[in-house]
């Protein structure tokens, strides 16, 4: 049995080295009876993926032995024997943020990254400091969109001796995405609670150091992640990212509900109509509609939401995203226009 053990865990992947945690020599102990499975899960430094990889092992083991009771215990060796799991690091690492606000979107495709993206470089060409974190586990594309793709982040050691995270830097921002422990092709095959432990690792585990603005992508959609993610991070508010197109205003009730529901309560700072209107480059001063015209005046006015700008569709604010050269570093750039005008 105890084979067929190692077989599963062998298709556990650590994501920042591409290999199965058997291969990796961190599966320790291992000991199976008719009822328990047990063993240790060891690793020679604090893993900011210690966390999400316990679960995929938990997961992994009670689909093949569903009889069988799974007990894993997590270890650094050479380390001291408390504050073993990075996520039990607490808050301290955001003691000198200023304001936490997520981007939100109701569904997919409104280039929620890319308003993310560009609006933290936009805040840091104002001079103001600030980081993003990426937390769209299951499509993290801040890398691609800052140039960053290939980079791993440094870690170091906290006189504590607890491992921390250094953010990327790059256009005045700080930059930390899931994406960076993980190829571009990998997929990510996480459940609920392993993509909420990684989430809140890639925070907490973090030395953002002093910001004024930590601005967070959050994947579409209502889910746990952004549920445990309101809960367990101190979030100031939200922004909601749109496009006028009826179907996604239906989805931006949704995400306006749950953030006003009274378990989550926050302040919605307002919403950003993307692809507002398409205008070609060789005619600036034409505007075509084709998603609609204005779509979320209306939602913002059936729920008292100030609508802090309206973005065009244009040609180069995509082809900057896809080449790492936000768009938002042109100043005179018609991105740059409509997020400049954004006081948080």
């Amino acid at each position: 049995m105890e084979q067929q053990i190692i077989d599963v865990l062998s298709g556990v992947i650590h994501p920042a080295y591409q290999e199965n945690i058997v291969r990796l020599g961190l599966v320790e102990n291992l000991k199976a009876d008719d009822r328990t499975i047990s063993f240790q899960l060891v690793f020679t430094r604090r893993d900011p993926l210690a966390g999400s990889i316990k679960d995929a092992c938990r997961e992994a083991l009670k689909e093949a032995f569903p009889q069988h009771e799974v007990q894993i215990l997590e270890l650094v060796r050479e380390k001291k024997a408390n504050n073993t799991n990075p996520a039990e690091l607490g808050m301290e690492q955001l003691e000198k943020v200023g304001k936490i606000i997520v981007i939100a979107s109701g569904k997919g495709g409104v280039g929620k990254s890319t308003v993310a993206v560009n609006l933290a470089v936009s805040l840091a060409r104002r001079g103001y400091k600030v980081g993003l974190a990426d937390a769209d586990v299951y499509g993290p594309s801040v890398p691609k969109m800052t140039g960053t793709e290939g980079q791993m982040p440094q870690a170091l050691e906290d006189e504590d001796g607890n491992q921390l995270i250094l953010p990327l830097e790059k256009y005045g921002v700080k930059w930390m995405s899931i994406g960076y422990f993980a190829s571009p092709e990998q997929a990510l095959i996480w459940r609920g609670p392993m993509a909420c432990n990684a989430l809140k690792q890639i925070i907490l585990q973090v030395q953002w150091g002093e910001l004024d603005y930590l601005l967070i992508d959050l994947p579409p959609g209502t889910g746990d992640i952004h549920i445990t993610l309101v809960n367990d991070i101190p979030v100031d508010g939200a922004i909601i990212v749109t496009t006028p197109q009826a179907v996604a205003l239906a989805d931006v009730e949704k995400g306006i509900n749950m953030f006003r529901n009274p378990k989550i309560d926050k302040h919605i700072y307002g919403i950003i109509e993307n692809m507002a209107w398409f205008t070609p480059a060789e005619l600036p001063d034409n505007r075509y509609y084709i998603f609609g015209r204005e779509g979320s005046k209306a939602i913002a006015a059936k729920y008292g939401i100030e609508i802090l700008a309206q973005i065009p569709l244009v040609q180069s604010i995509c082809d900057n995203g896809d080449v790492g050269t936000p768009e938002a570093l042109d100043a005179n750039s018609v991105i740059s226009k409509a997020l400049d005008n954004i006081v948080l």
